[in-house]
């Protein structure tokens, strides 16, 4: 009964666990190291997305906003960024949003920075990380332009607008994750891909990816 209930309510897979315990069942999802040999085919699969995507950025993070990998267009993409924020752990909120990151490269900062928290407040409320409760503590104290909710930018999503190299990249976010995970690690990864939203940035990341 409580696998049925936690299935319909859409219970993460590591909660659901914490339920079988707390209710005096054994926990029955495994969580394996991304490099345990089981998850392989999974490892390859994410290679294979991600390199499908050159020459469009596409990384993998984990449920804290680690950077797990990506392909060579995000390295294209951070050029110049401190070495300090480019350090394993990489957490791709902080790189975003700091002010020696990507912070002073985005053109629409608030709304962007605000997505971005939104994303992490939904994520606090389903789990109750303390990691990600700092996190947010953390991030919410950067400086940042005040946000004033608006229009939206766009008629269809919110893009991400970087400039790089002088020329403004306008970037679409979606995100991928397993359809039928069994294990807590492979649950718990998502693949963010950025896809241009006009022709001029396809071809700028095009340019980029040119040798030379």
């Amino acid at each position: 009964m409580i696998l049925h209930l936690a299935e319909y309510l859409d219970v993460p897979l590591r909660e659901r666990n914490a339920l079988l315990v707390a209710a005096g069942f054994a926990p029955i999802f495994n969580q394996r190291h991304l490099h345990d040999p089981a998850l392989d085919a999974a490892r390859h699969a994410i290679d294979l997305l991600l390199k499908g995507m050159e020459p469009y950025p596409a990384l993998a993070i984990d449920r804290h906003w680690h950077l797990v990998s990506s392909n060579q267009a995000v390295l294209r993409l951070l050029a110049g960024v401190p070495e300090a924020l480019l350090q394993p752990p990489i957490n791709v909120l902080r790189l975003s949003l700091h002010p020696a990151g990507l912070a002073p490269r985005i053109h629409n900062l608030p709304q962007w920075r605000e997505h971005l928290l939104s994303r992490l407040r939904r994520q606090i409320d389903a789990s109750n990380d303390p990691q990600l409760i700092e996190l947010l503590r953390e991030l919410q104290a950067l400086p940042a332009p005040p946000y004033e909710p608006g229009s939206p930018s766009s008629d269809i999503a919110v893009p991400l607008q970087l400039e790089i190299d002088g020329r403004m990249l306008s970037l679409l976010s979606t995100t991928t994750v397993f359809g039928t995970p069994v294990d807590i690690t492979l649950a718990e990864l998502a693949l963010e891909a950025f896809v241009p939203a006009d022709e001029a940035t396809a071809e700028h990341l095009r340019d980029m990816a040119r040798p030379g």
